[in-house]
């Protein structure tokens, strides 16, 4: 009955998201694959091939699940690997840094019965594993019209959502019966959708943990010189001294933007790389940093050749956040719920972010109970402790060890969830 009303309100609802739908792919730099999101996918039903379908959404899913994806291979190099993404900036992301680590790359189709059986016909997985909170309901019902064995990997229902998924509760309840066993990060993810209506519930951790360290190769003084930071007072600014370099990580829209330049503002002296989560935001950001600083450089000009860089490029920044004195993660200065500060705790930097950190609700409270992150709630307040642990050197370097410790805790939960996946296929 769930599903029947759920498709009728898709059906007569269509006139406003579909035009929505379009209007944000239209907004994006890459168009996705039309085709695809119709479920017209250059695959062939293969009897003999051992296939797992895996689902990440978008840039932050795609990074993450590259651990699992690898362990898989791993142990199971025959298995055949389909990862599907929603966006184009995640499909970009997936062809540029986690090739290795698939066969096949597909857009997800619109979850329409008839899109997703089409799509679910050529693939014919044994094993379709979703990354943490992108359930759909027909496609979840075509996986199983096919027999597949469904997982929700690295699951997690944030702070915000939660109470919107309880007053749909019957809505959830019949979307989870098509769910074989729900795999969680924490124990409180595992509470809430056992309360949705779940059934086979675990913890296993977050595998961001593990996605984190792989980036820990970067050589410091390599990315210092490819982006340009000065090496001392001679070339910026004539300051007296070398600049303190600022990396701001996945600042979301025009409010968290201000926010972050306005704390800017109150420093001289500094060296700044500032990568906004949306490619569409370079435009109108470097407009605000030139009015309020007079010059910018974007990464894909080549090195910097003022003392503000954009970070236009996919895939770097995890290698960027070597270079960093202090990290600042958007995501929670306005309430969009906070970005993934676990790349720079990994590299052993201190971070900086706003209280809206839902999203990653266990990690920031782990970091901020270490002394490994600060919760800043207003620009002052972000100045303030951008000034303190450039002027503290034991301070930073202190935030800086627990931001490791945390992280070496907290490894091995890609392992656990690739064990699963493999486990099924039994």
């Amino acid at each position: 009955m769930v599903f029947l009303l759920y498709n009728f309100l898709l059906t007569i609802f269509s006139p406003f998201w579909v035009p929505w739908m379009l209007w944000r792919a239209a907004q994006r730099k890459e168009k996705p694959n039309w085709k695809e999101r119709q479920g017209f996918f250059q695959l062939t039903p293969n009897k003999s091939a051992t296939r797992v379908w895996v689902h990440a959404v978008s840039v932050g899913e795609v990074v993450a699940a590259a651990p699992i994806l690898r362990e898989l291979k791993a142990q199971k190099p025959d298995l055949e690997i389909v990862l599907s993404v929603t966006t184009s900036s995640g499909h970009q992301t997936a062809r540029e840094t986690v090739s290795d680590a698939y066969d096949h790359l597909v857009y997800m189709p619109i979850d329409i019965p008839m899109l997703q059986l089409r799509a679910m016909q050529r693939v014919q997985p044994k094993v379709v594993a979703i990354m943490e909170t992108e359930l759909w309901m027909d496609f979840l019902w075509a996986a199983k019209t096919f027999e597949a064995r469904t997982l929700l990997i690295n699951g997690r229902i944030s702070d915000r959502s939660f109470p919107w998924a309880k007053l749909l509760k019957f809505f959830y309840h019949a979307l989870l019966k098509n769910m074989d066993r729900c795999l969680m990060q924490t124990s409180v993810d595992a509470e809430r959708i056992k309360a949705l209506g779940a059934q086979d519930v675990e913890v296993l951790g977050n595998c961001k943990f593990d996605q984190a360290v792989e980036g820990l190769d970067a050589d410091p003084q390599e990315w210092r010189e490819k982006l340009g930071v000065p090496r001392g007072a001679d070339q910026i600014d004539q300051a007296s001294r070398p600049p303190f370099t600022i990396v701001i990580g996945s600042t979301r829209g025009s409010e968290e933007e201000d926010f972050v330049l306005n704390s800017l503002s109150r420093l001289d002296g500094l060296f700044v790389i500032h990568a906004p989560r949306h490619m569409e935001r370079v435009s109108d950001l470097a407009a605000k940093v030139k009015a309020k600083f007079g010059k910018v450089s974007l990464r894909s000009e080549g090195p910097a050749t003022s003392n503000y860089l954009i970070l236009d490029t996919y895939g770097e920044l995890s290698s960027v956040y070597s270079v960093a004195d202090v990290v600042i993660i958007g995501g929670g200065f306005a309430n969009h719920g906070g970005q993934n500060l676990i790349q720079p705790l990994a590299h052993g930097k201190p971070v900086l972010h706003g209280p809206h950190m839902q999203n990653f609700r266990a990690v920031a409270e782990s970091a901020q109970k270490a002394g490994a992150s600060q919760v800043c709630r207003t620009p002052e307040d972000l100045a303030a402790a951008m000034k303190m642990l450039r002027e503290d050197e034991s301070t930073r370097s202190q935030a800086g060890a627990a931001a490791k410790t945390l992280v070496q805790e907290n490894l091995g939960a890609s392992k656990r969830y690739a064990d699963a996946i493999l486990k099924e296929l039994d």
